[in-house]
């Protein structure tokens, strides 16, 4: 190859690699996340309120902030109040939001979900726009992700702010610290207040800090996490009288969930699959499940075969004596002894919930969410130790 070759080529690379460097940062399956100046995509997507929201219902508005957010990611969380503070601040200034779910809830693994009360589905987004009492409108995208692809959002949240010609001016986070107490640039009010007095956005792009998207090529992910817990060893244990004692005191470290059942309650067989699911949730916390079966000794093996079944990779126990009424009386002296029968008791042991009969699944996990102290998102306990509306 000639000098000339080699000098041509070299431009060639160079040019390639400069054009690289302006595209839009992309996941590595993913798309591109949209370019500042690019026209709003469409979209027509159901809400949360059962009506369907399009691009075209906020042409009355100057500016228009669309905002990829969801119910597992516990820095999305973190926002949801800050969120509803921007809507309430700007709903008279010609400021339209609207909120889009953009993950498959099939690609979002169990112990992605340590943090939060509910999943990505349709029903589970309308039980925590309810709960959160969003001020905004809440629609879904996690079927097709056919709005999100179009858009490119890389985390949750993910916030973009067109202007009145739908034009894209801001990409990026809403502010710069997920601690609040921390915050010293506040990046979408400054981005809002710009474009209300018609000026050009000065920071036109931020990183934004959150949970990735949950594309659906990462429905594997899941599909071998459910593979890799149905791999693991089954076994129940024989308790005493002591044990149980041991179990109600939780002089551990941990927060535990304790299910007494039995094979032949069929209240505690049906919901006993929920009290697994939440164990695959939060057991990479400080949490923990422990079931106890009533059944007498001599039925251990019939024990083990539910427990198999359920693929119960909790710490399972069974009775270890014929003394049933001596055993549970060990545990709690003024149980009446029927099941179900759930609580949770944190390390001091103090029960911070209890059930007799049907638990209520939602109440069980906020509680669990409630009283876990937080191991990677501070404030993340706190929030949701605060009332739902605050």
């Amino acid at each position: 190859m000639n000098n000339r070759a080699v000098f041509l080529l070299f431009i060639l690379l160079s040019s390639v690699c400069l054009l690289a460097q302006d595209q839009p940062e992309a996941d590595h399956h993913g798309p591109a996340i949209l370019a500042i100046g690019a026209t709003a995509p469409d979209f027509c997507l159901p809400g949360v309120d059962g009506q369907t929201h399009c691009l075209k219902e906020y042409a009355g508005s100057k500016v228009l902030v669309v905002a990829f957010i969801c119910n597992h990611c516990p820095m999305s969380q973190l926002y949801e109040t800050r969120l509803k503070q921007l809507v309430e601040g700007y709903k008279n200034r010609g400021v339209a939001f609207v909120a889009i779910q953009p993950n498959n809830p099939n690609a979002v693994r169990l112990d992605e979900m340590g943090y939060t009360d509910v999943g990505d589905s349709f029903d589970d987004m309308k039980i925590r726009a309810s709960y959160r009492h969003f001020n905004f409108p809440y629609l879904y995208d996690g079927e097709t992700q056919k709005t999100a692809q179009q858009y490119g959002p890389t985390a949750t949240p993910h916030l973009f702010i067109f202007d009145a010609e739908r034009k894209l001016r801001y990409e990026g986070r809403i502010d710069n610290n997920p601690r609040p107490q921390l915050v010293t640039r506040q990046d979408a009010r400054e981005a809002l207040d710009e474009l209300l007095a018609d000026k050009p956005v000065s920071v036109a792009m931020t990183p934004s800090i959150g949970c990735s998207t949950k594309w659906m090529y990462k429905a594997e992910g899941r599909k071998a996490e459910l593979e890799k817990i149905e791999a693991k060893p089954i076994d129940v244990n024989a308790a005493s009288a002591d044990d149980l004692k041991a179990l109600r005191k939780n002089a551990g470290d941990k927060l535990i969930l304790v299910d007494f059942w039995a094979t032949w309650c069929s209240p505690c067989v049906e919901e006993f699959p929920k009290m697994e699911t939440m164990y695959r949730m939060y057991g990479h916390r400080a949490f923990d499940l422990v079931t106890v079966s009533i059944n007498y000794p001599d039925e251990k093996a019939a024990v083990l075969a539910a427990l198999q079944k359920q693929h119960a990779t909790s710490r399972n126990l069974v009775m270890g004596s014929t003394d049933l009424y001596g055993l549970l009386g060990a545990f709690d002296p003024a149980w009446n002894a029927a099941v179900p029968y759930t609580l949770l008791i944190k390390p001091d042991g103090e029960v911070v919930y209890k059930q007799q009969g049907w638990m209520d699944e939602l109440a069980l996990r906020r509680a669990i969410i409630a009283n876990i102290p937080d191991d990677g998102y501070t404030g993340h306990q706190a929030y949701w130790q605060t009332a739902p509306g605050q």
